[in-house]
């Protein structure tokens, strides 16, 4: 009697429903599962690929095993790829936010074109210039049937490797996903260097003459440096040639990337003049302020994030366990940056600006780029603290003794501390890491842990990418001012560069 009451009360089905639910509450769990919920059945010897299933040989287990290494290896390094290309967006809101209003859209516009315009300088001939004679990357395959090729020049009773000469456009001789792998990742380091000069020469630079000077850094400059240091040339093979150490060594880039784009930078800002209104007739600097620091500091973090692409990518290899010391490394040398750059404000009575913070934090990333994999976490702490030191020293040496205007500081962060990276790795490396390092036995020791022949190496490599690259860059930047004004007219710069120069304003009242 009750049941019917209860049925008169509440839907059929619904009771019916809360009937099922509690059958399954009550036998779902003494159920015997035929799936696999942990995983510990998903993966087995059935899954390696054999002429029997189910019993490989031992030739077949070694190719499996050998198969999903390299792809863990290649993953790994696609992934630390995409990260880095995702730099190019923090480059962007870094440059825009300290930079005026009035020319958001053409400083954003520069920093989006030079990626579609190094990608295809580096893919017509950079790559092949740069890594030409060092295509195959055991840690991504060996590029199996792919022959490489340097140009040497033979002297001292040595071959000096000047040149790749393999790859270009990235044709049939070498379509082999290893290369292709080794392509994406060096490209997007490219762009980084790249992308650096936009930043000192921001709000003057005639947005033609920037995409001249995109194609110019893309297929020749960066790729001929990094060939020397990266490729198999000369720099890399100092220590076995001439017993300096394991020869220039830069493990992520502080020379090959951010100092070749710091100093291109120098070069551009020095050509096409500081802004209107920079410098004073005496010649003391005006502060010319940026329209919006947060994007500048949501920039700064997206770099940062970045940075983990960056540095631990360049092992090339995800089964590298040194991944974590490079992964730490790199963010205790940016912290230790920006706490240095902080005290320094406060010692000089001065409020913390948030601009100089976030060049401190970039100062240490940069630093650090070149010894991360060398080095242990006192060492990067040092390393990085010394960064933010140079970049507030470098900034007003710019603005209050040379005279050069460089509206996001790209000489002092990238450029001086690309520099300050590659020496410190010839102090700090603890010869813990680098056993056969540009095919020289031992691991990587700097000057303080006994080694000094690395210093002299690192100086020898400092050297050599300013002379090479600034007077490369200041010739290109002189001959190409004939091509097309390499900087805009007065009344464009005074009035924004959004209209003149992209046609549209960046932001609409």
């Amino acid at each position: 009697m009750k049941f019917k009451n209860l049925q008169k009360k509440v839907p059929s089905f619904l009771l019916m429903g809360a009937i099922l639910i509690l059958l399954l509450v009550v036998f779902a769990p003494h159920a015997v599962h035929a799936q696999d919920p942990t995983g510990a059945k998903t993966g087995t010897v059935t899954d390696v690929p054999a002429a029997k299933a189910g019993a490989p040989t031992p030739a077949e287990l070694g190719d499996a095993v050998g198969h999903n290494r390299i792809a863990t290896n290649i993953m790994w390094t696609l992934l630390a790829g995409f990260l880095v290309m995702f730099m190019q967006a923090g480059f962007a809101l870094v440059e825009t936010g300290f930079t005026q209003k009035k020319n958001v859209a053409h400083t954003m516009g520069m920093n989006f074109m030079v990626y579609a315009v190094g990608m295809f300088g580096f893919w017509i001939c950079g790559f092949a210039f740069m890594f030409g004679g060092g295509l195959n990357a055991a840690t991504l395959g060996g590029a199996p049937g792919v022959i490489p090729h340097e140009y040497v020049v033979h002297m001292f009773g040595h071959d000096f490797g000047i040149i790749g000469t393999v790859g270009y456009f990235l044709n049939s001789k070498v379509y082999d996903v290893g290369v292709f792998t080794l392509f994406l990742f060096q490209m997007v380091f490219m762009d980084t260097t790249a992308t650096i000069p936009t930043g000192s020469m921001a709000e003057r630079w005639s947005f033609k003459s920037f995409l001249i000077f995109g194609f110019f850094i893309s297929m020749f400059v960066y790729p001929l440096f990094g060939n020397w240091v990266w490729g198999g040339g000369w720099l890399s093979q100092l220590g076995a040639n001439f017993g300096l150490g394991h020869g220039h060594v830069d493990f992520a880039g502080s020379s090959v990337v951010h100092m070749v784009g710091g100093i291109a930078a120098l070069a551009g800002a020095i050509v096409i003049g500081p802004r209107i209104g920079k410098f004073n007739a005496d010649g003391t600097p005006n502060t010319i302020p940026g329209h919006n620091i947060p994007m500048a500091l949501l920039g700064t973090f997206i770099l940062a994030f970045g940075w983990f692409g960056f540095n631990p990518g360049s092992t090339l290899a995800g089964a590298d366990f040194r991944i974590s010391i490079v992964a730490v490394n790199t963010m205790m040398a940016g912290t230790a940056g920006t706490l240095s750059v902080l005290i320094i404000l406060y010692m000089q009575g001065k409020k913390p600006d948030p601009g100089m913070l976030a060049n401190g934090l970039l100062a240490g990333l940069v630093a650090i780029t070149a010894p991360c994999a060398f080095v242990n976490s006192l060492g990067s702490v040092i390393i990085g603290a010394i960064a933010g030191g140079l970049v507030v020293l470098t900034i007003y040496i710019m603005d209050y003794k040379l005279k050069i205007d460089d509206p996001v500081g790209a000489f002092a962060v990238h450029g001086v501390n690309g520099a300050w990276g590659v020496l410190s790795l010839g102090l700090f490396a603890d010869g813990s890491y680098g056993d056969g390092w540009n095919g020289v036995k031992g691991n990587v020791t700097g000057l303080f842990y006994g080694d000094a022949s690395q210093l002299g190496a690192q100086c020898i490599g400092t050297l050599t990418c300013f002379i090479f690259v600034f007077v490369v860059m200041y010739i290109f930047f002189k001959l190409s001012n004939k091509i097309t004004p390499i900087r805009v007219p007065a009344a464009d710069e005074i009035a924004g560069l959004d209209m003149p120069e992209m046609g549209v304003h960046g932001y609409v009242d």
